[in-house]
């Protein structure tokens, strides 16, 4: 397999999804991984409770989402419990009254982004539209970090507009990670395998990596646009189009802590809490997911990536500050940690999915330009309105290999 006619870079989900077309095409392909497994980010892990998504967890827009039938297919279980952010729990830092506040500010700002980006003009951080002087404006931050990744400074008006969200969202029991690594299969796959170098001024494009050079008739390329933007992953010719749109779609963060109940029955299952509401640097707590005797911890931007910088373990150590904070000091023995994840610093995503910064929101097309008709680009980032999901890099997986299939079999 050191010949093929399409090498894919990367078996997450656009990977996979490109997999599956050049396999069908009868062209032949390999796919070249640099984890030991398959999914990229989407990851679920095992644990005494049963298997927990340190990746992505919903299926969104799953009234149209392609990859529901896929999940039925592999015979997994979809759970339709509505998400927790819809259902804030009762407690005491966070009052009715506060929270039917904070609701009307939240509706406020998303009306004033959406009749911006209506009313056109040019692109601008979305935090412009906030107002400064509410006591919600660190918590709708705080919703930000933990939405795109990032404040909303961070954020460009036009690309957060453009993302498409029927805001139903479904759940697979057995685990999302074990979904998406489950599709693939139907074509050779090296795990282990990074590709440090594409030469592509030759008539055959030539991937280097650890195990040897692989060279290919086209080349779909499906790796996170912090590998690209950091040179781990390199052009030769360069591709400085490239390079500047990966810059501009930053992986924004989102990191999450697992935590053990001693006392599952004293939470009420799918509900959700803020550790403190009146601070961006906060965390959201999704209480006894799935029914599970856990609190899933989600913490985003600034904050965790301090929080990572900080080394493991302070992720779940402010967690469970945060918890005695709303639930009194009793709650801490009645915690344990299971897990924590460290996106960031994970050397081959380098953050969880892309935000557009202001003035880059027409990133996303430069970045899924075809360069040559043989380099195609495919990935979360390359979808106009369904980024930062497994399903929006699926659905560019099977565009980037269709097109790629059909510049070698014209």
């Amino acid at each position: 397999m050191d010949e093929v006619d399409i090498a894919i870079v990367g078996a997450g989900a656009a990977g996979l999804a490109a997999a599956e077309i050049v396999a069908a095409s009868g062209l032949t392909g390999v796919v070249l991984e640099a984890r030991d497994r398959l999914g990229g980010r989407a990851h679920t892990i095992q644990t005494a409770i049963g298997p927990i998504d340190l990746g992505c967890e919903w299926l969104h827009s799953a009234d149209r989402n392609p990859l529901v039938a896929r999940v039925e297919a592999l015979g997994l279980t979809l759970d339709k419990t509505p998400p927790p952010w819809a259902n804030i729990a009762d407690n005491p830092v966070f009052t009715r009254d506060e929270r039917a506040a904070f609701g009307e500010a939240f509706t406020a700002l998303d009306a004033r982004l959406d009749a911006a980006a209506r009313a056109g003009g040019p692109d601008r951080p979305a935090s412009d539209l906030m107002d400064p002087d509410s006591p919600w404006t660190p918590l709708l931050n705080a919703f930000s970090a933990f939405y795109n990744g990032a404040e909303f400074d961070q954020v460009s008006l036009h690309d957060y507009a453009a993302y498409e969200d029927t805001e139903v969202n479904w759940r697979v029991a057995e685990g999302y990670g074990t979904a998406i690594a489950g599709l693939g299969g139907r074509l050779s796959t090296r795990l282990s395998c990074p590709v440090t170098m594409i030469r592509h001024g030759g008539p055959r494009v030539t991937l280097e990596t650890p195990q040897g050079d692989v060279t290919a008739r086209a080349v779909i390329v499906c790796a996170p646009t912090a590998i690209l933007a950091t040179g781990a992953l390199r052009f030769m010719p360069a591709l400085p189009d490239k390079l500047d749109a990966a810059a501009g779609l930053p992986l924004g963060l989102a990191d999450k802590v697992f935590l053990r109940l001693q006392e599952p029955e004293m939470f009420p299952p799918e509900t959700q809490v803020y550790g403190d509401p009146h601070t961006t640097a906060t965390g959201a707590y999704h209480l006894r997911p799935l029914g599970k005797p856990i609190i899933e911890v989600f913490l985003g931007g600034a904050h965790a990536r301090a929080l990572e910088g900080q080394g493991p373990g302070a992720a779940a150590a402010f967690a469970i500050d945060e918890l005695v904070g709303v639930y009194g000091g009793d709650i801490r023995a009645k915690l344990h940690v299971l897990a924590e994840t460290h996106w960031a610093a994970d050397p081959f995503a380098g953050g969880s999915y892309s935000h557009a910064l202001p003035g880059h929101a027409g990133a996303r097309a430069v970045l899924a330009e075809p360069v040559d008709q043989r380099l195609f680009f495919a990935g979360e980032a390359c979808s106009p309105n369904f980024f930062s999901t497994a399903h929006g890099a699926w659905q560019t997986g099977q565009v980037a290999a269709r097109a790629a299939v059909a510049a070698l079999t014209a």
